[in-house]
């Protein structure tokens, strides 16, 4: 008898490992490319891909999409950190670590430069405004609510609506309701020099792609919090791909011989936000920041 249970506690084992061996070829099969399954994609890969059209015959760009990367923090590899105020503040604003978006990891700066980077995050809250007799003033651009410029706009944890005409491509975001107009196959350069804080901006099609060429920009936008920053000889070549029904893959790479010792490219995806009836909200910052810029020239 003792015999019989041990064969039949055997057969049962086996039983329960086959079975098991079964399903786990079958959940296989139905994850395999082409079977339906629906696999779970490798992150930064994405399948052959084409877009919807819009009735000129490219690809749809249009809808509202966000970044999902920490960038706006710093463009580079970072740990947490605590925020500008963590004795008033704690874990309000505190900094979450974050994967670097820049090819190849670090942003090539020339000496000096990397120098004014360190500077830039040091006097980040100070909020000098241009009368000050400080040029460019120093402080975040974010912190002051000025527009936020190319391609930090792109980034920050804020959604971008585009809107898409043969002619031109609008993109506006919901920070401070800054917006861009990128003329599409415009032959003239920029009427002003280094004046926009979101560049003078004209775009081509290469295929699929939404080529962008931003000139004329600001020098005194920053690209992050970080105090990363660019001078007003950048010049930024920016990519939109649609890659999937929901992702658009965006690059921009970004030149300025003055700062850089060369071209460098960041890349990361942009989602489609699909909640029902999504739309920009507003976020008209002036309000927040009229007493920590212009508090101390009030009577008192």
């Amino acid at each position: 008898m003792a015999n019989r249970s041990k064969l039949l506690m055997v057969a049962g084992v086996a039983v329960v490992g086959l079975a098991t061996v079964w399903l786990a070829a079958r959940l296989l099969e139905a994850q395999s490319p082409g079977s339906g399954g629906g696999a779970a994609p490798t992150p930064g890969q994405f399948a052959p891909y084409t877009a919807a059209r819009t009735a000129d015959g490219r690809p749809n760009l249009n809808g509202v999409w966000q970044a999902l990367t920490t960038a706006y923090w710093d463009l580079e590899a970072h740990g947490a950190g605590p925020g500008a105020y963590p004795h008033l503040l704690g874990a309000w604003g505190a900094q979450p670590g974050g994967q670097s978006v820049v090819e190849g990891g670090v942003i090539p700066y020339r000496p000096e430069a990397l120098a004014k980077k360190q500077a830039n995050f040091n006097n980040r809250t100070t909020a000098s405004i241009p009368g000050d007799g400080i040029d460019p003033p120093l402080g975040d651009p974010e912190l002051k609510c000025w527009m936020p410029g190319v391609p930090r706009m792109m980034y920050m944890p804020y959604p971008i609506q585009i809107v898409q005409t043969p002619d031109a491509v609008l993109m506006t975001h919901e920070y401070n309701g800054s917006s861009r107009i990128i003329r599409i196959n415009w032959p003239d350069e920029s009427p002003v020099d280094n004046t926009f804080f979101m560049g003078w901006n004209r775009g081509r099609w290469e295929g699929d792609t939404l080529v962008v060429d931003v000139t004329a920009l600001n020098e005194r936008n920053w690209l992050d919090r970080a105090g990363n920053h660019h001078s007003a000889e950048a010049h930024i070549v920016e990519r939109l791909t649609a890659v999937s029904p929901y992702h658009l893959w965006y690059e921009a790479t970004i030149e300025d011989p003055k700062v850089f010792t060369r071209p460098w490219t960041i890349g990361f995806p942009l989602y489609r936000r699909m909640e029902p009836n999504v739309q920009l909200m507003e976020f008209k910052c002036q309000p927040f920041v009229e007493e920590l810029l212009y508090g101390r020239f009030t009577k008192k």
